[in-house]
């Protein structure tokens, strides 16, 4: 795993505000507001949020699809607004488009060839992207009869070709079943074990529980909670205690002990919330 501690980081969001102008008496519309998140090279981080909250703006913000009205964000340390800067990032967004007359191959050469790529190198770049993401027995079939998982694992494919440091993933298992979902998952935990970072929003808030290292929980356009995801999810009032080759006789007695200094017993175990709870916690609505 590369040495985060030596490079700039793989993403940094600063001071992040976009206002989307309205038409002729319209309010302006502020998408994000004064949003800072930096994402370490090598790690897993998940960006949530109900819809509306700023997490595709902010996206589009890194990938330098839009421009901030304020503040600034950076891959590798590379401005977002200079070209230069996305040559280290795969894209897999929510709804991948490919030309439907063109096979699972043909596909991943033309999108090679516009990363410069060319020759024996690139039909062998596209093969073995096709057997990682399972799509080797699909090579030769037209992307139009691909089902929505198959062209969710192309887009990781095509978004792998070019070997990137940086993987920005979008929804990546919206509308997909359960075994194309966990194949997606187990791609994104290999690649962790690669060294790539993973930059991905889901609604599928037990999937991003399962890969994540960190997590930022946005509302209304700001970071309202981030942090590693242990951290998150502890229970801060409550102490796990695990023991290995504890007797029932060792159990009773530190249960007792525990009582009688007035501790309630629950159960051993540093208990967790689950991220579903701790979301929903954070982007509820104050009530009136």
């Amino acid at each position: 795993m590369p040495d985060s501690t030596s490079s700039p980081p793989a993403v940094t969001v600063e001071n992040l505000t976009k206002v989307f102008k309205s038409g002729l008496g319209k309010q302006a519309f502020v998408a994000v507001r004064d949003l800072t998140l930096t994402v370490q090279t090598g790690e897993v981080y998940g960006l949530i949020g109900p819809n509306g909250s700023g997490k595709s703006t902010t996206m589009k913000a890194i990938l330098g699809l839009l421009s901030p009205t304020m503040g600034k964000t950076t891959i590798f340390g590379k401005s977002s607004i200079e070209v230069e800067s996305r040559s280290d990032v795969g894209f897999l967004p929510e709804n991948p488009y490919f030309y439907k007359h063109l096979s699972g191959l043909e596909t991943l050469l033309f999108y090679g060839r516009l990363c410069s790529m060319s020759g024996r190198d690139l039909q062998d770049k596209a093969r073995e992207m096709l057997a990682l993401t399972g799509l080797e027995d699909a090579a030769d079939r037209r992307v139009g009869g691909f089902s929505k998982g198959m062209l969710q694992r192309l887009g990781l494919a095509q978004a792998l070709l070019h070997e990137p440091r940086l993987i920005i993933l979008d929804e990546p298992t919206a509308g997909v079943d359960p075994a194309g979902s966990r194949k997606i998952r187990d791609l994104i935990m290999g690649f962790k074990e690669s060294g790539i970072t993973v930059l991905v929003t889901s609604h599928l808030l037990e999937q991003i529980q399962e890969v994540c290292d960190r997590v930022g929980i946005m509302a209304h356009g700001r970071m309202v909670r981030e942090g590693r995801l242990d951290d998150l999810i502890a229970v801060e009032n409550e102490t796990e205690l695990i023991l290995a080759d504890a007797s029932p006789e060792l159990l009773a007695e530190i249960r007792a002990i525990a009582e009688s200094k007035g501790a309630k017993w629950i159960r051993s175990g540093h208990s967790r919330t689950t991220l579903e709870r701790l979301f929903l916690e954070s982007t509820e609505e104050p009530k009136s």
